[in-house]
């Protein structure tokens, strides 16, 4: 086992997108453990939107990454040394705050284990079957409470959350139109993953397809983006309407705000806007497998991973999340898997 941990270190706040020099990548020892500490080697790294509001020094549902401190992030790994009883060599497991590193040296208080699901890779457990898939089903099952035969809208609907959302609402009856950004990501919404229809941003506008593909109005918007794609689906939504405000990645690299909709249609058209976290629905994922389980492995539910490899390469692959090269679930392979 090598000795040198890397490890990337935060330098200075970023503006816009993540550049040279806002990170570092330092080299130090492996960590000692102390008692009821496990040495944990990353395999996989989860790249998400939030990784780049905890490089800001603004109030969020965390604190801000120090600068100095180590990159925080979602990641999976194996048990490489032990001094705890309750975790074991070669355990796959996942910090619940862990970083952009190697190696972890973690108490057993701050690990769970991971158990590999039957006939699916190691990957679904930071993907359809982990925060990402929780995202997505209590987003659509308890946040917009998506009935048979209401029109919902998705944005940054052939991302990670917003393909699996469309898909469990169409599972639950719902009318499904996705928002995204070419004309590829959109055939694949269509003709892949079942959505009634879906936009391309890039190349029409979001308010005239939405008049054309609801003309009655809007019932439900899983939003991911915020900004002008937030608005024109804001100004078609119907009297009591649902929102689920998932993300607004539209202002994560903004150096100024992107534009508002108009908040006086809240009262208007006695709208119901519901934040979420899905932290806030950790306890409840045996629900989410429960449902889901079924779907995964009849083939109703299809979903990508894009693995790009070498810790070294983070901060780029971390921009794809921003300009929109990646389909799927982005995720860092640091390290290869153990034999199952």
């Amino acid at each position: 086992m090598t000795q040198v941990n890397r490890q990337w270190v935060l330098r200075q706040r970023p503006k816009g997108l993540v550049k040279a020099g806002d990170l570092e990548l330092v080299e130090s020892p492996i960590p000692d453990l102390k008692e009821n500490e496990v040495l944990v080697r990353t395999i996989y790294l989860s790249l998400d939107p939030t990784n780049r509001t905890w490089m800001n020094d603004a109030e969020g549902y965390l604190p801000a990454v120090g600068i100095g401190d180590v990159m925080r992030g979602l990641t999976l790994g194996v048990v490489e040394q032990s001094r705890s009883n309750r975790f074991r060599l070669g355990d796959i497991v996942s910090p619940v705050s862990g970083g952009w590193a190697d190696y972890a040296a973690v108490h057993e208080q701050g690990l769970r284990q991971v158990h590999r699901a039957a006939g699916l890779p190691l990957t679904a457990n930071l993907s359809v079957i982990g925060m990402t898939g929780m995202t997505a089903y209590f987003g659509v099952t308890d946040v917009l409470k998506a009935k048979a035969g209401e029109t919902l809208v998705i944005s940054a609907a052939a991302g990670a959350v917003g393909s699996i959302a469309g898909q469990i609402a169409k599972l639950r009856g719902a009318r499904v139109i996705g928002i995204a950004g070419g004309s590829d990501k959109c055939r694949w919404l269509t003709e892949e993953l079942g959505f009634d229809a879906a936009i391309d941003y890039k190349n029409e506008d979001v308010g005239e397809a939405l008049d054309r593909l609801a003309p009655d109005g809007i019932d439900l918007n899983f939003e991911n983006v915020g900004g002008d794609i937030m608005i024109a689906v804001w100004n078609r939504l119907k009297p009591h309407a649902r929102m689920a405000v998932c993300g607004l990645i539209s202002a994560y690299n903004a150096t100024k705000m992107p534009p508002s909709p108009n908040f006086s249609r809240i009262i208007t058209h006695r709208l119901n806007v519901q934040g979420f976290l899905v932290l806030d629905y950790a306890p409840r994922a045996r629900e989410m497998v429960a449902e889901m389980g079924p779907w995964l492995v009849d083939g109703a539910i299809k979903w990508k991973v894009h693995v790009d490899d070498g810790l070294e390469g983070a901060v780029d692959s971390l921009n794809r999340l921003f300009t929109g090269d990646h389909d799927g679930k982005l995720l860092v392979r640091v390290s290869e898997e153990p034999a199952s």
